[in-house]
């Protein structure tokens, strides 16, 4: 069975619907049209009894998945279009919320780069699968946005600071750091992806089988993590009540990583890193999906209100000068206080999703 679009490869083979994402020239990066058909695929085999596990994949070399269609996000918010953008957030947002909620295995391949969008649709998988090559980010505030589809929650389930450093800097991770943080449960050499694939149909065969596990003995590759051995600055330089704080932590470091660190905080847009800041956190305290998508909607439409995420798309990706200019040049001088009153929740919440006679969001 096979249910074809031009961007979304999906099929049934052995038991296992594989979900393929095809817009490998663009790194995949997410369109509307792929987000429904990936959710269509999911509400499909939903109740397919010849599909016992789903497995999300990413065309090409390069990577899963970059996130979202960043040119077209600038395009939109150019025209006007806002309060669309934010129709089309939701339905990412629903489609993270129906893969962590799936009633069958979610088996996602993070293979190269998988950010943004990608990262968070990846990271609400119930296995989650990084190779050698994989590079894992919620880079957002290097465009004057903030993390979304969940990276607040992923981030905030990492150890100590590590959430606050990845949210703040945008730096990706390895598959080793991601497999000591918790971003993914295992790696597996670069040429396995076919034989995982196999293993994935023949342990779904046998009842009351831990996939996850059985992977790991079968597959699992080690990797060295190395970010772990940073971890004393880290905690205690991000351990600050805002990130004019942090960035003051971070210049009385003596560590070297740290002032790097620093410089690269100081080059994203102040008013984002803190609300990612602030997102993060909230999402740790409360370690729930729903409640981190609903700040991280209300966030989305805050940022979009302000020129940064036009500007930092242009700066980074339009005419590639890497100069973006903030409309808050200087984290001291953020509204911290704003932040906190938009991040609570409101008398008439967004209410994204609406349950369905099929229990998706």
């Amino acid at each position: 069975m096979q249910m074809q679009t031009h961007l979304v490869h999906a099929s049934v083979h052995q038991g296992l619907g594989l979900i393929r994402l095809n817009r490998p020239e663009k790194l995949n990066a997410l369109t509307p049209e792929m987000v429904d058909a990936v959710h269509t695929s999911l509400r499909t085999w939903r109740y397919n009894g010849d599909v016992k596990a789903v497995v999300l994949l990413g065309e090409g070399e390069r990577g899963f998945s970059a996130g979202g269609d960043l040119p077209n996000f600038r395009r939109m918010l150019m025209a006007g279009e806002a309060t669309q953008m934010l129709g089309i957030l939701a339905a990412e947002f629903e489609l993270a919320a129906a893969i962590q909620t799936y009633p069958k295995p979610v088996i996602a391949f993070m293979t190269g780069v998988t950010m943004g969008a990608g990262f968070g649709l990846a990271s609400a998988a119930s296995v989650r699968i990084v190779t050698p090559d994989s590079q894992l980010a919620m880079p957002e505030v290097r465009i004057g946005y903030v993390p979304d589809v969940g990276g607040s929650l992923w981030l905030g389930r990492a150890p100590g600071r590590i959430g606050e450093h990845m949210a703040l800097t945008g730096d990706a991770v390895g598959a080793g750091d991601a497999v000591e943080f918790g971003l993914a449960d295992f790696c597996i050499e670069q040429d396995a992806v076919d034989d995982v694939l196999t293993s994935i149909a023949d342990l779904c065969a046998l009842p009351g089988q831990d996939l996850a596990v059985g992977l790991h003995i079968m597959h699992g590759a080690p990797q060295r993590s190395e970010l772990n051995v940073q971890r004393a600055w880290i905690d205690e330089a991000y351990s600050g009540s805002d990130v004019a704080q942090i960035l003051k932590n971070l210049g009385a470091s003596p560590w070297p990583a740290a002032a790097k660190a620093a410089e690269r905080i100081r080059a994203n847009a102040p008013i984002a890193c803190e609300i990612a800041l602030q997102l993060v956190r909230e999402s740790r305290a409360e370690d729930e999906l729903r409640g981190a998508l609903e700040r991280e909607h209300r966030a989305a439409s805050y940022v979009m209100d302000t020129p940064n995420v036009v500007e930092g798309i242009r700066a980074l990706l339009i005419d590639k000068d890497k100069s973006p200019r903030w409309s808050v040049t200087r984290a001291e001088d953020v509204d911290t206080d704003r932040v906190a009153r938009m991040l609570e929740p409101q008398d008439d919440e967004l209410g994204l999703w609406d349950d369905g006679e099929d229990g998706d969001w």
